[in-house]
């Protein structure tokens, strides 16, 4: 276990409340290409995350030493980035490399969720999430086709980059945002009143957004009255999650940043590596896992995560 000195940026005394001071960031294992979907398993404590480039899914599982336990979890993931668990405790990942969103069942078999829109195949879905009554909501931004490094190079066969709901019953796939240059990280809040969804355009274009936007969600399936929450500096918002007080935290250049309710910035926890994303674990939740460049980093902090299960 390394510890990270000097974790802590203080902009407003709130944040107090939400770390631990004492507590240093630690770094668990490093030797990843591109470290990104990080996702808590509690029924069984243990974490997994993607290794985008190196197409493997690794696993950590702490066995009381000073860095726990770290084996793979899937030896060819097809390039998956985020995952997610769904209401009955699945695994949901988006695949650059199959340019889909898939569910793992019990018995380890896969199934396809969504790989085409009007018969054309999507870009290369980024990160999803699960609402309560069981929709499956993904970003679908072009990175996993934009080069060989983490996907297969390819012209994209969408009109644009779209955000999109999969119906639960019927399974239908249909664009909720379609204003966006990069989607990325998205997030409900705890009430699942609203939707965060990352804009890392800029990631590609010095004039593209580095935003996250906040949607109202309407009758559970519908997004209105979008805006800009926050502006995130430096570097890019990716991966994000929000605490059972309607914090939003949120990866960045420099660590995480935690913004409140209204989008004011309350302080940043300082990473050493460019931060992807990130998910709180651990037994009461208030462990935050950080994927971030080559490595695997976690905090305890003074509040718990919202996320389910």
């Amino acid at each position: 276990m390394a510890l990270v000195g000097d974790s802590y940026e203080y902009v407003d005394k709130r944040f107090y409340d939400l770390t631990v001071p004492t507590a240093d960031v630690e770094r668990l294992f490093d030797g990843c290409r591109w470290a990104e979907g990080p996702v808590w398993f509690g029924d069984g404590g243990f974490l997994v995350w993607s290794d985008i480039p190196n197409r493997r899914m690794l696993r950590w599982l702490p066995d009381g030493g000073a860095n726990g336990t770290v084996s793979v979890f899937r030896a060819d993931s097809n390039h998956s980035n985020g995952n997610t668990r769904d209401r009955e405790g699945r695994l949901v990942s988006c695949e650059h490399g199959g340019r889909r969103v898939t569910r793992t069942e019990p018995d380890g078999a896969i199934t396809v969720i969504a790989d085409t829109y009007k018969g054309r195949k999507l870009n290369s879905p980024n990160d999803v999430v699960v609402k309560s009554d069981g929709s499956i909501w993904f970003t679908d931004p072009t990175y996993g086709i934009m080069s060989d490094y983490e996907g297969h190079k390819a012209e994209p066969e969408q009109d644009g980059c779209y955000v999109f709901r999969v119906d639960p019953k019927s399974g239908k796939i249909e664009v909720v945002a379609d204003d966006f240059v990069k989607p990325n990280g998205l997030a409900f809040s705890p009430d699942e009143s609203k939707l965060y969804i990352a804009d890392s355009g800029l990631s590609h274009d010095p004039e593209g957004p580095r935003h996250i936007r906040v949607f109202s969600v309407e009758k559970g399936r519908s997004l209105k009255k979008g805006k800009v929450f926050a502006e995130v500096s430096p570097g890019v918002p990716d991966g994000m999650r929000l605490d059972v007080e309607g914090n939003v935290w949120t990866s960045a250049r420099d660590g995480v940043h935690c913004y409140d309710p209204r989008g004011n910035l309350l302080g940043k926890i300082r990473i050493p590596e460019m931060v992807a994303n990130l998910t709180f674990g651990g037994p009461k939740r208030n462990r935050l896992f950080i994927t971030a460049t080559r490595s695997l980093y976690s905090v305890f902090v003074g509040v718990s995560g919202a996320q389910v299960p």
